[in-house]
């Protein structure tokens, strides 16, 4: 991995590794303002699973263990593009149940979560970004269309190659015949 890379790695993922930690040991500070949304979010999770716990700080923690393993899987470059898609995932509800400018009627308060919610939005860019990166490698699908263009090329190099020597096998045969014998 280019320095660059794991530099701009480390540097996106270590607010995911910080607040994990953090609202890890103190989830309840976040359950007030998680609530509207983790409200929404439960009865999906019941429908897949009535077992798995719904319960906001429930919710908020498993979110922010989430965004630790991630957050460290995207710092050490291990599996880091399927971890950016999963703290993308993990941002959006964070975004919407932190950040949720439109509902503040005080200017300033307004002006703080539109900030912190633009700062977030950027983030998903940026993990975005490290989903889609390949280092320089051709991606899942290019190997593929590759592949399935030289299998093509190859069965393509045998089908003239067989015709070529049935066609010489043909030539000998008919030689063969017209020698008197």
């Amino acid at each position: 991995m280019k320095p660059v890379r794991s530099l701009a790695r480390v540097m996106l993922s270590g607010i995911f590794v910080v607040s994990g930690v953090r609202n890890l040991q103190n989830p309840g500070r976040l359950v007030p303002a998680a609530q509207p949304i983790t409200d929404r979010v439960a009865p999906l999770i019941q429908n897949l699973h009535p077992r798995i716990p719904t319960d906001t700080a429930t919710l908020v923690r498993a979110n922010s263990a989430t965004q630790l393993v991630g957050g460290l899987m995207l710092a050490t470059g291990r599996f880091a593009r399927p971890a950016a898609l999963v703290l993308a995932g993990t941002l959006v509800p964070t975004t919407l149940a932190g950040h949720p400018f439109w509902t503040n009627d005080d200017p300033m308060a307004r002006n703080n979560n539109q900030v912190h919610f633009l700062k977030n939005l950027g983030l998903l860019g940026g993990l975005l970004l490290a989903a889609a990166d390949t280092e320089g490698k051709p991606g899942l699908r290019w190997r593929a269309g590759h592949r399935i263009g030289h299998s093509r090329r190859s069965v393509q190099r045998v089908v003239r190659t067989a015709r070529r020597e049935a066609k010489i096998a043909a030539r000998s045969a008919a030689t063969a015949r017209r020698l008197p014998g």
